[in-house]
């Protein structure tokens, strides 16, 4: 008889977008999520906020690495946080990292954590570089104001990813950790899309007016540090942005197919699963 208890996995970011759906996939197979955040998870997180981190650990072998969000400067935060992990006996990461994250401009810290793994001896890693979700067009990170998106892109494409394709890519990861050591996925979605197209696409599924505009991208990143994102964070919205106008936006890979064994969920797909948030759609007061 087997009195073994099912592996632990801490999954930060537990409420956020990718990170509750994994959870619910690790639950479906045979790993126990517990779910970290400031709020409404299963144990509190906050990074800045060390007294909350070893008990989340309290168990853990596993761990679905959520860096700050909203910050470019977070690398030796993280550090700590992971020598924590480490000694309280957390053997695997996988880390939600960002497409082309080698090209992070200087001062970003993306790729001092893919380093900062790679470098460890006392846990095996997998590094998730994910394209712009496609959430991003429903849950106000790309704001839908009278019917128009207003996104700086010069035309340029993206292969928009669904964050529940990088939970499924996430989930094997964690579920099979040696299976994945050290490998790096780029998670894309199947298409590389102009902004307009993916308007159209959400137009034709929601039967709504559904538009995009582009916008210079000096105009639009001050809008965003005027709506409180913080003034740090505009580097890395020029660095987002500034890849799709210059053409070097992601392109569809094999990555999601690979992991996963299906192929990767369509824009269109994606708009018709979430109809129910474009058919209730109402234009903002002027």
């Amino acid at each position: 008889m087997n009195n073994e208890s099912p592996p632990l996995a801490l999954v930060l970011g537990g409420t956020g977008r990718t990170g509750s759906l994994l959870a619910d996939r690790l639950a479906r197979r045979g790993v126990t999520p517990r779910t970290a955040a400031r709020s409404g998870a299963a144990v509190r997180f906050d990074w800045d906020d060390p007294a909350t981190h070893r008990g989340a650990l309290a168990g853990v072998d596993r761990l679905y690495l959520v860096t700050p969000t909203l910050r470019v400067r977070y690398a030796a935060q993280v550090a700590a946080f992971l020598d924590l992990a480490e000694s309280e006996g957390v053997r695997h990461v996988s880390y939600l990292s960002v497409h082309h994250a080698e090209q992070a401009p200087a001062g970003v810290d993306i790729a001092a954590v893919e380093a900062d793994l790679a470098s460890r001896h006392g846990l095996t890693h997998t590094v998730l570089r994910a394209a712009w979700v496609m959430q991003n067009f429903v849950d106000g990170h790309i704001p839908l104001v009278d019917g128009v998106f207003t996104v700086p892109s010069g035309g340029g494409r993206e292969a928009f990813v669904d964050a529940a394709d990088i939970a499924a890519v996430a989930a094997e990861t964690l579920l099979d950790p040696a299976g994945h050591a050290g490998a790096v996925y780029s998670l894309t979605g199947p298409q590389a899309l102009t902004f307009d197209e993916a308007a159209d696409t959400l137009a034709s599924v929601s039967g709504q007016a559904v538009a995009y505009r582009d916008i210079d991208q000096e105009t639009w990143i001050s809008g965003a540090l005027a709506a409180g994102v913080p003034a740090e964070y505009a580097v890395m919205l020029r660095w987002l942005t500034g890849s799709v106008i210059t053409g070097h936006g992601a392109t569809p890979t094999p990555d999601i197919e690979k992991v996963t064994g299906r192929p990767a969920t369509t824009f269109r797909a994606f708009a018709e699963r979430d109809a129910h948030a474009w058919t209730t759609i109402t234009p903002e007061p002027k």
